[in-house]
């Protein structure tokens, strides 16, 4: 009598990540976020207007629905990204329950942690590629301004405030002294240069816990007023006195701006988090027909 041995032949182990699921996941996620992100940016350009009228985009309610739209577009693209990892991801046999559910939220988690980073990754290099484009095209005197700290290009909400700042008094330029006197001055420097030297005291008056202008740097600036514009140095006072309100409220208003979309920034993000995770078991529940 012969004896049958039957062997059973055991299935090579499965990963507990499926790698190609997760990547997958995080170009359509990233996909789906170059989207809307497109589709927000229409939104946002049919409602801004250069009339009367038209929204103050520059606000922190307009930065509150800038936030909210990111965070919506992060949960709905995350939210896809989880669910394609999810619904891709290898099947594993003789998995517990729990361990399936862990693992397939750890899948959505990773696509969206994918995405993240791999936007990160080409917004640095488009960066560092559009920098160095004009480093080389700028030569070597423009790299050696740049590392000096010269030449640095004025913040947008500063620009206004210097064009006011430095408005030649014209009445005053045509009735002789005035005139002499800008004439003079203007002769031997560069406007530019008065313009960013403003501009760095300004920036850095608010340093100094919120008591603006130093008094040697306010005098100096009075004088270069007066001298660039015409003015007389009472009215040189007044005009800087004004324009250094102007440019705090302006930089107070900058500031918070930043910190809303910071903030909306950190919400969006673990967000998107959760929503891929979610996401992801669902994908996955649909892949084992547990759904």
């Amino acid at each position: 009598m012969v004896d049958t041995v039957i062997v059973e032949a055991e299935s090579p182990p499965v990963s507990a990540v499926s790698w190609p699921a997760i990547i997958a996941g995080g170009f359509v996620a990233a996909a789906m976020t170059l989207i809307l992100l497109s589709l927000g940016a229409g939104i946002g350009f049919s409602v801004v207007s250069p009339w009367s009228g038209a929204p103050d985009i520059t606000t922190t309610k307009a930065a509150t629905v800038g936030g909210i739209f990111m965070a919506v577009t992060a949960v709905m693209a995350s939210a896809l990204g989880g669910y394609v990892a999810g619904r891709l991801r290898t099947r594993w046999a003789s998995v517990q329950p729990n361990e399936v559910y862990f693992r397939d939220t750890a899948h959505g988690v990773l696509a969206w942690a994918f995405a993240t980073v791999m936007g990160v990754a080409l917004l640095a290099s488009a960066a560092t590629v559009v920098s160095g484009g004009a480093a080389a095209g700028a030569g070597p005197a423009a790299m050696l301004a740049a590392v000096h700290g010269e030449g640095r290009p004025v913040a947008a909400w500063q620009a206004p405030l210097l064009d006011r700042l430095f408005r030649p008094d014209y009445a005053a330029l045509t009735a002789g002294s005035g005139q002499r006197a800008a004439g003079v001055f203007a002769a031997g420097r560069d406007l530019a240069v008065d313009r960013e030297a403003a501009s760095r005291l300004f920036a850095t008056a608010y340093d100094r816990a919120g008591t603006g202008l130093a008094t040697d740097d306010r005098q100096y600036l009075v004088q270069m007023v007066a001298a660039r514009t015409g003015l007389a140095p009472a009215d040189a006072e007044r005009r800087v006195a004004a324009v250094e309100a102007e440019a705090k409220a302006a930089a107070e208003t900058a500031r918070r701006i930043g910190m809303h979309l910071s903030f909306w920034l950190v919400a969006s993000m673990l967000l998107g988090a959760v929503a891929a995770g979610l996401a992801a078991t669902e994908g996955g529940a649909a892949r084992d027909g547990r759904s």
